[in-house]
């Protein structure tokens, strides 16, 4: 336990640190001129950034209730808004956001779903969503290719590179699913060269452990294609969310004053997409100070100008995830307290 602690609070210094770096390149050559843009923000956009950056993990924890009503038919919105910002805190403080669906699969245990069931249907809200934001950035390059090529020539390479790997991703889970057999013999070799190594400690767990997990997702997938209502409606609700995510730069552009059209809304969208593409080789907690700086980078090589830029990404940065870490943090807490009561109460009936 103290281990975690001790991880969590050094991640957690990480994320500062980083953060600060962010905020101090962004701002050395013009400070004055970002806090009189920000000063001039009128209070009623601030309280629409602000939700808008929350109604991102609303969005999750909707989607979360519906694939969690396949196990539990009267699982409530309520609960899946606890799971979707406690998934969000966890993804944000731990690297590469590999906590979020441990602590996911945590709290649907605590919610009255089994271990086996939440980590199915966490894979399948993973696969669902990696699908369709692969689709949707596919529409994106397809649609302006040429144009995204040449406005942001110098940074394509590495959006092309987190769109490949991430649709890598994909493929490998679609084909882990279609030949499992090929996969657990390649990952039993791997287990025993890292063993042999002095890598990994008990062959044996690993394995096992390891088939188990693989046995779950190959049932998931197959289930999946049973259930195409399910997968239409949790299709929808993930380009909301991509569009939630993605649009929000261009609400806080508008805020600041910055000259934006609505023509330029799908610029805004794919340049944000871009982003996301870019952060996937970005493996510290929250993908911090690299978000930020790329994101500066983009927008002010494409559509405003660096002191613009700069002032946006700090409210987008605010909105979408140092608020979500507060609140989703709360919430863990809170959630955490009830459940250990709940535990206590139902022990003492029993003695």
């Amino acid at each position: 336990m103290k281990k975690i602690s001790k991880s969590y609070f050094l991640n957690f210094v990480l994320i500062f640190g980083l953060t600060l770096f962010a905020l101090w390149f962004a701002l050395k050559d013009h400070y004055r001129e970002v806090m009189n843009s920000l000063a001039q923000v009128r209070w009623y956009w601030f309280i629409i950034i602000i939700a808008w950056g929350i109604f991102y993990t609303v969005v999750i924890g909707l989607i979360l209730t519906l694939l969690a009503r396949e196990y539990k038919k009267n699982y409530t919105i309520k609960e899946g808004l606890v799971n979707g910002f406690v998934g969000a805190f966890f993804s944000g403080i731990t690297p590469s956001a590999t906590g979020g669906q441990f602590a996911q699969a945590y709290i649907f245990k605590k919610q009255g779903i089994k271990v086996s069931d939440g980590a199915s249907l966490l894979y399948a809200d993973f696969i669902i969503y990696q699908t369709t934001m692969i689709a949707y950035v596919t529409i994106l390059f397809l649609l302006r290719f040429s144009y995204y090529y040449q406005t942001v020539s110098q940074f394509f390479i590495f959006i092309l590179f987190g769109y490949f790997f991430n649709s890598s991703i994909i493929v490998l889970l679609w084909t882990m699913a279609k030949f499992p057999k090929v996969y657990i013999k390649l990952s039993t070799w791997a287990v025993k060269l890292l063993h042999k190594i002095h890598i990994i400690k008990d062959e044996q767990r690993t394995l096992e452990g390891w088939s188990i997990q693989l046995n779950a997702f190959t049932t998931e997938i197959k289930q999946l294609k049973d259930k195409k209502k399910l997968i239409f409606k949790a299709v929808l609700l993930n380009v909301l969310r991509l569009t939630v995510w993605f649009t929000l730069p261009y609400a806080v552009a508008v805020a600041i004053g910055v000259d934006m059209h609505l023509s330029m809304l799908l610029d805004v969208v794919a340049m944000s997409a871009f982003v996301s593409m870019a952060n996937a080789f970005i493996p510290v907690p929250g993908a911090s100070g690299g978000t930020e700086l790329v994101f500066t980078w983009i927008f002010s090589a494409t559509m405003m100008s660096a002191m613009q830029a700069s002032s946006v990404m700090i409210l987008w940065r605010f909105s979408t995830y140092h608020l979500i870490l507060l609140i989703g943090g709360a919430v863990f807490l809170f959630a955490k307290r009830k459940y250990d009561h709940q535990k206590f109460v139902t022990e003492g009936e029993h003695i």
